[in-house]
């Protein structure tokens, strides 16, 4: 089991690059064998996790998440391979579904029939990646033989996705090494993910799928106002339909009370639960918007 942190430039860095490379190289001597990175709209997180991974030899490195939007998959599968190979094996790819509104409002469009697209993307990408070549016609991609898309040293590549609902599960433990919801606590981490997605895996023939929860987290001794932040800094969550039915089949009453707050001890109590529910791994992921220190943290992962 390994837990992971992830890890983003900070606001005031020169070279933002040059930024993370020193926090993993930090992470990394403070005992984290894991960072992830998310995509954003500045940085490019499969770019950034080989680089970083060429440059901390030893620290996995992987992406939570990346978006199948509006990326077709023939480029996320040269991404990952260049990413891979930089890393000698260390990446990990974590796709995401997206939303409609983040997409209409950045995009000025939206991609429809989620579960259609995310079912060709990985049929595209496992093809790639498993025999080094494709031949995909579909309602949705098309990828053509005639080019090469086989990076030597690129394979293999590890494949998750932010899934969380019942379609995406089904497809996910089909095509895919696990899933990697974020927000998704312990109760339907039990009750839901697991059986979900382990059911779609036996079905089709594969290995058991991990589960590798993201966690919100915050080390802090005032836990009252770290939660009012963290309501706030969480709130948009609650805006978007997915993480909507995710956070009511916890059944907590503010989405808030998905995140891991307080002291070293009481975190550690907090994650542990998730293992305990059926996570394989975790990612502690720091709240957006509220500056904590890294190192605490990064103790954290270290010591699960």
């Amino acid at each position: 089991m390994t837990t992971g942190a992830v890890i983003s430039p900070n606001a005031d860095a020169e070279n933002a690059v040059d930024d993370v490379i020193n926090q993993a190289r930090g992470a990394y001597a403070g005992g984290v064998r894991q960072v992830w990175f998310a995509q954003q709209f500045d940085l490019d997180a499969i770019s950034l996790a080989g680089l970083v991974g060429a440059a901390v030899p030893g620290l996995g490195v992987g992406t939570c998440v990346v978006p199948i939007n509006p990326r077709h998959p023939l480029i996320m599968a040269s991404l990952a391979q260049t990413a891979q190979a930089a890393s000698h094996g260390g990446f990990t790819l974590g796709l995401g579904l997206g939303a409609h509104g983040p997409e209409r409002a950045a995009f000025g469009q939206s991609w429809p029939n989620t579960g259609d697209r995310l079912r060709e993307h990985l049929t595209v990408l496992r093809s790639i990646f498993d025999s080094g070549s494709v031949d995909f016609h579909g309602s949705r991609f098309t990828a053509s033989p005639e080019w090469p898309t086989r990076v030597p040293g690129g394979t293999p590549i590890p494949i998750y996705v932010a899934a969380m609902g019942p379609k995406a599960l089904a497809v996910t433990g089909e095509l895919a090494d696990g899933t990697l919801p974020y927000l998704a606590g312990p109760r339907t981490i039990r009750e839901f993910i697991v059986p979900a997605i382990s059911r779609a895996a036996a079905e089709a023939g594969r290995p058991q799928p991990q589960v590798i929860a993201a966690v919100p987290v915050l080390v802090t001794d005032d836990v009252d106002t770290a939660r009012e932040a963290a309501e706030a800094a969480l709130g948009f969550y609650a805006t978007i339909p997915s993480y909507r039915k995710v956070i009511a089949r916890e059944g907590v009453d503010n989405v808030a009370d998905l995140a891991a707050i307080g002291p070293a001890e009481s975190v550690l109590e907090q994650l542990r639960s998730y293992l305990a529910a059926g996570a394989s791994e975790l990612v502690l992921s720091p709240l957006p918007g509220i500056p904590a220190p890294k190192e605490a943290l990064w103790e954290v992962a270290a010591a699960l």
